[in-house]
């Protein structure tokens, strides 16, 4: 066993290394540029979002969609994640993280795009689509389709359902003191309570429970800087002089050099907001909309809230508390968050364990049906039902046992999952310029497709 997690280790470092991290960035900045900079029409995108579309054909609604977007992505890489970049690349990290997430919003909106452009209607009825539908229809290419499917029905076990149920089991054994495996049977509950009834259920859900739980988060960051207020406008400054020149120790920070800091802060924000894995357009090809670029625009305000607001309020508040609170350790990443919502008087600590447990339910039901659409692509929506048990049952499976190889694994399942996707987005960019020059350039975003 030892050896099985020793090759997956190296297998998931050299996969993530620097000539990913290159393939993703470099994606982000070209698809920026080609798509003269999708960005500038964030505000059009986030007012889209929240329209109602229902005269148009879909499963779920725009915002529907979104929100499980955002379920199965706003999770811990967005609170520990951003911890740990700090921790080793130092304060810089946050401003690379925010760069990377600004510039992934023009993946995020490919992603969208093809997800539309080539879904299919099945024979009851309903929208799916994603990277395998635009790998197949698209370009052609039904083994690196079929491939696609794979490497994402496997993540889903992973990141999206065994990593979520044992943070969530850990958090209130460490917090209340309640077994894991009490967390974890109920947990198993919720989830089957939710996804049995598929994407509907799971899309009404998040809706709901998506806003609740980020502005709760955002309200707890808020607090904490007001606490902080003396020392936020220090800690700006201090993120963006040391994202570009090498940045000595003291002050209760970490030296870096910009190498550091820029590897760190990439990789984090690259691995918080997926934009460019491939999973978000999986549920995006469900929304009722009434062309391609309309829903692009939907999905790509999601790494705008996910990486350009959360990841960057969680930066700011850390560096701040440790300029602030010289006890403050910042060796360890994976308690700086606690230790600076720990500041907060009373609530603080089970606000920020609140938060976990949310975001990780959250990531949970959205990874789902991700899953569930990929099986149905490789073997028929009568595989589906028989995968929704076991990904149930795989929650309770992951809140008592030790994932260090679940780790390891997923984390070559989501860079496997990555490089077709990305070849999909820079092999078919002439049809995401040409979709985004008939609908956005043109403002012809009311008109159907």
């Amino acid at each position: 066993m030892n050896s099985i997690n020793t090759f997956f280790s190296e297998l998931g470092s050299f996969l993530w290394g620097w000539p990913m991290m290159i393939l993703l960035l470099g994606t982000h900045l070209f698809l920026t540029i080609r798509l003269k900079f999708p960005q500038r029409k964030l505000f059009t995108a986030i007012k889209l979002s929240v329209k109602k579309d229902d005269t148009s054909k879909g499963d779920v609604s725009q915002f529907g969609a979104l929100a499980t977007a955002l379920a199965a992505t706003i999770g811990t890489g967005n609170i520990i994640g951003v911890a740990t970049a700090v921790a080793l690349g130092g304060p810089g990290a946050v401003l690379w993280c925010w760069l990377t997430g600004f510039l992934g919003i023009s993946t995020k909106y490919a992603e969208g795009l093809l997800a539309i452009k080539y879904r299919i209607k099945t024979d009851d009825g309903r929208m799916i689509g994603g990277p395998m539908f635009a790998l197949e229809r698209g370009l052609g290419w039904k083994s690196m389709a079929i491939t696609f499917a794979v490497f994402t029905s496997i993540a889903a076990f992973g990141i999206g359902n065994t990593v979520q149920a044992n943070a969530i089991a850990t958090l209130t054994k460490e917090t209340f003191g309640i077994d894991t495996w009490v967390t974890g049977l109920i947990v198993c509950v919720l989830t089957g309570a939710v996804v049995i009834g598929g994407i509907k259920s799971i899309a009404r859900v998040c809706a709901m429970l998506v806003p609740f739980m980020a502005a709760l988060y955002v309200l707890g960051c808020i607090t904490i800087l007001v606490l902080n207020i003396d020392y936020v406008w220090p800690a700006i400054k201090l993120i963006f002089s040391s994202a570009f020149m090498p940045q000595a120790a003291g002050g209760g920070l970490a030296g870096s050099t910009i190498m550091l800091a820029a590897r760190y802060g990439i990789a984090r924000g690259l691995f918080s907001n997926e934009s460019g894995m491939g999973s978000a357009p999986i549920v995006a090809a469900s929304a009722q909309t009434r062309n391609p670029v309309r829903q692009a625009l939907v999905s790509a305000s999601g790494t705008f809230w996910d990486t350009v607001v959360i990841c960057a309020l969680t930066g700011i508040v850390i560096v701040s508390s440790i300029l602030a609170y010289p006890d403050i350790s910042y060796d360890n990443g994976a308690t700086l968050t606690k230790l600076a919502f720990g500041k907060i008087p009373v609530i603080g600590t089970t606000l920020l364990t609140f938060g976990l447990m949310t975001f990780a339910f959250s990531t949970i039901i959205g990874w789902e049906i991700y899953g569930e659409r990929s099986i149905e692509y490789l073997k028929g929506k009568k595989w589906t039902k028989g995968y929704r048990i076991l990904y149930i049952a795989a929650v309770l499976l992951g809140s008592i046992m030790n994932l260090e190889l679940v780790w390891n694994i997923s984390d070559c399942m989501n860079a496997l999952m990555a490089i077709p996707n990305l070849l999909s987005l820079l092999f078919l960019s002439g049809i995401i310029v040409h979709e985004t020059r008939k609908y956005l350039w043109r403002n012809r975003l009311d008109k159907e497709n």
